[in-house]
């Protein structure tokens, strides 16, 4: 897979991809990498747009780990969302074999779609529910097959730590310590679809000043909103993000 012509709007395209999955890392700790690829395919070939981000996020985490340091993690709930998302990779890899992506995709953009809305209809009130072991080592291992098949593995994690209550920090911090595991497995698969050539570094020499600022803006912005604020903007994002699988899943079962 080739890359990009470096022209000055592609340019633009590609950072503001960078700027906006960076912010999101700064703002929610990550689980948003998935609006990272469509915006970057408007310019370059998906496995090459997918490529580039794996060290994108790599190098976010480096960044971000400035403001998610270990007294924002959950390591309770890490002990059991870890393991299951180990589970759930090497699942999601054999499973890519065998398993309709679309469906898959289907699935778990609907469900997503009705965590946030029962949220919602309940009239968006933080709840403070015990946790599970079982229902954390299940959500790792759904957003390790969603991550792994439809680049969906946000969802899930989400759909797990928003009812525990924890603070926004936490909530943040948690989920960005999550998300190294799963960035720092993928990295080297993504990496050998392509060739990394001149452009490659190009692009990645010009993405830093970007993600640096991106995490920095995410972080203040979540250093403002009170945590009511962040809940709610959580939970519309995940209706956002789910809508992408959906019109993957759906447009995969569409006669040509």
């Amino acid at each position: 897979m080739t890359f990009l012509p470096l022209d000055p709007v592609a340019l633009a395209i590609v950072a503001f991809a960078i700027f906006l999955i960076s912010f999101m890392k700064g703002m929610f700790g990550g689980g948003f990498a998935i609006i990272g690829i469509p915006l970057m395919a408007l310019v370059m070939d998906p496995i090459a747009a997918g490529a580039l981000l794996a060290p994108v996020l790599c190098l976010s985490d480096v960044v971000a780990l400035r403001y998610w340091r270990p007294s924002t993690w959950s390591k309770p709930d890490l002990k059991v969302l870890i393991p299951g998302q180990l589970l759930g990779i090497g699942a999601g890899y054999l499973f890519m074999r065998i398993a309709d992506r679309h469906l898959v995709a289907v699935v778990m953009a609907v469900v997503t779609l009705w965590f946030a809305g029962l949220w919602f209809k309940g009239g968006g009130r933080i709840s403070s529910q015990p946790r599970s072991g079982a229902k954390g080592v299940a959500a790792g291992a759904a957003s390790g097959i969603g991550s792994m098949i439809a680049h969906a593995g946000g969802p899930p994690v989400a759909m797990y730590l928003l009812p525990l209550g924890l603070s926004k920090s936490e909530y943040a911090g948690t989920t960005f310590m999550f998300f190294i595991v799963g960035n720092l497995m993928k990295a080297g698969p993504w990496l050998a679809l392509v060739e990394l050539n001149w452009q490659f570094w190009t692009l990645l020499m010009i993405g830093l000043p970007v993600i640096v600022f991106g995490v920095w803006s995410g972080w203040r912005l979540h250093d403002r909103l009170d945590q009511v604020q962040l809940y709610r903007a959580c939970h519309v994002l995940l209706i956002v993000v789910a809508l992408k699988p959906l019109w993957d899943g759906a447009r995969g079962y569409a006669p040509l």
